[in-house]
C-alpha cells in the first residue's frame, strides 16, 4: 500500500439516530394506521382541515395553484376513529425539546376537544415525541387536561411524561404500535 500524505480522517458514530431517516412523524402514525386497517385491528384516519380557498391562478387546462386560502374553523385533533368497539381521538405532537412539551404547542380547542370525547365514553390522549431522544409517549387526556388547567403548569416535563406515558418504541410492522399502550391504558385485563 502506498503511503500518501493525506489526512486520516476518523469516522465516529455519536449516537446518531438513523432509522425511519426523512419519514415524520405524521407518516409513521399514517403507515402504521394502514397496517391497522389492512390486518383488520382497526379503522383510524387522518382528519381533513377545512380549508376555503379564496384565490387560484390556473397554467393550461388542469393545472390549478392556489394563491390564497385560510381556515374554514380551527381543527379539532389530528386523528379518529374506531378500536375494539370504542370510539378513539388523537393528537399527535413532535417536539424538539429536551425538557418539556409547552402547552403553548399544543390549543385550548384541542383540549377542550379531548375533555369532551373523555366525557362522552371515547378514548382521547395525546401521542408525544421527542425528537431529540426519538421517544414517543402516549399521554392520556385525562391527565394532559388535568395538567392544562392547573394555572401552576405550563408545560409537561419530560420526566413527567417519562413516569405518566406510556412508552411507544418503534418498530417494523408497524412502525410505531401505539394501539400496544391504548391497550396498556385503557384496555387493562381484557
Amino acid at each position: 500500500m502506498v503511503g500518501y500524505p493525506t489526512k486520516k480522517v476518523k469516522h465516529e458514530n455519536k449516537g446518531l439516530y438513523l432509522g425511519n431517516k426523512g419519514m415524520s412523524f405524521e407518516d409513521e402514525i399514517n403507515q402504521s394506521n394502514e397496517y391497522y386497517l389492512v390486518h383488520d385491528k382497526a379503522v383510524i384516519h387522518k382528519k381533513p382541515t377545512p380549508v376555503t380557498v379564496v384565490k387560484t391562478e390556473s397554467f393550461g387546462k388542469r393545472r390549478v395553484r392556489i394563491n390564497e386560502a385560510y381556515y374554514v374553523q380551527p381543527s379539532t385533533t389530528d386523528y379518529n376513529g374506531i378500536y375494539r368497539g370504542k370510539y378513539i381521538d388523537f393528537e399527535a405532537k413532535q417536539i424538539a425539546s429536551k425538557v418539556s412539551f409547552p402547552f403553548a404547542f399544543i390549543h385550548a380547542h384541542q383540549v377542550k376537544h379531548l375533555k369532551a370525547i373523555v366525557a362522552h365514553g371515547g378514548i382521547g390522549f395525546v401521542l408525544l415525541r421527542f425528537s431529540h431522544y426519538q421517544e414517543t409517549y402516549l399521554i392520556d387526556a385525562k391527565d394532559l387536561v388535568e395538567k392544562y388547567e392547573d394555572s401552576n403548569c405550563k408545560s409537561l416535563t419530560y420526566i413527567w411524561v417519562k413516569e405518566n406515558g406510556i412508552f411507544i418504541p418503534t418498530g417494523y410492522r408497524p412502525l410505531l404500535d401505539y394501539l400496544k399502550a391504548v391497550d396498556a391504558m385503557y384496555f387493562k385485563g381484557e
